[in-house]
């Protein structure tokens, strides 16, 4: 909380336009009286807190589908390398079988 407080206080103070870069937050500088000045702040707080609540989410969302994805690949790749060791088990046999019959 208190980092978001800075964060909004430092675009506040450092530059007026710095603040209209970013989307959704409000220019607090050029409000007039302390109560309003404050709500501004407040309101840019709370408008920040919810983009990050809402970025964490995503990013939780994206890493479990990524972990979903990863989890079925290995299950691939296992399954593959089990197929390839019976088919070089099943040559082997085979070769053996061949060897056997040219003698």
């Amino acid at each position: 909380m208190r980092a978001v407080l800075i964060l909004v206080a430092t675009v506040n103070l450092g530059c007026a336009a710095a603040a209209q870069d970013i989307a959704g937050v409000e220019d607090c500088t050029k409000t007039a009286g302390l109560d309003r000045r404050t709500g501004c702040m407040q309101s840019n707080v709370n408008f920040l807190q919810r983009t990050m609540t809402r970025n964490a989410l995503e990013a939780h969302r994206r890493l479990q589908a990524a972990e979903g994805e990863i989890v079925s690949l290995r299950a691939a790749v296992a399954d593959l390398r089990h197929r390839l060791d019976e088919l070089a088990a099943a040559r082997k046999a085979d070769e053996k079988k061949n060897d056997g019959k040219n003698k």
